[in-house]
């Protein structure tokens, strides 16, 4: 019988709060601050790391995302982009930093700070080439399919 793959999450802290869809039709599950003391963290222009008191154990053949909330985001609140490999066992560490005009903002206990997004991974072979087939794009960089 094979079983279902899932997320498996262990709680590092007796207050952390365990990842959560904020909605059934939401792609990612929604991370929260988990600090002791002090209870809160001040973002500002230099990345501050921010603490989720859980690790993760993601099923083989899948990786995690961590991504910025909208939310957040629409008020100059971001975080680091990153992706977290199956063989990763530590507790899961948010980036955060400040992009729009906020001189500061302050994260407390119990903060929804960013989402996790699972995803397939594909393992394809690396094969070196002498040359790559042509395309319509070919090496056009950014902005070469227009604006």
């Amino acid at each position: 019988m094979n079983e279902q793959p899932a997320l498996k999450v262990k709680r590092l802290h007796p207050d952390a709060r365990l990842p959560q869809r904020a909605t059934a039709g939401a792609a990612g599950l929604d991370l929260f601050a988990c600090l002791s003391q002090p209870d809160f963290v001040v973002i500002g222009r230099d990345p501050a790391i921010v603490q989720t008191g859980i690790a993760i154990e993601i099923p083989s053949g899948y990786e995690a995302q961590i991504r910025p909330r909208s939310g957040l985001g629409a008020r100059g609140i971001s975080v680091v982009f990153g992706t977290i490999d199956s063989d990763y066992r530590g507790e899961i560490l948010i980036t955060m930093y400040l992009i729009g005009s906020l001189e500061s903002y302050t994260v407390q206990h119990g903060d929804r700070i960013a989402q996790l997004v699972l995803a397939r991974v594909s393992d394809l072979p690396v094969v070196e080439v002498e040359e790559l087939t042509t395309s319509e794009r070919g090496a056009g960089r950014h902005g070469s399919t227009g604006v």
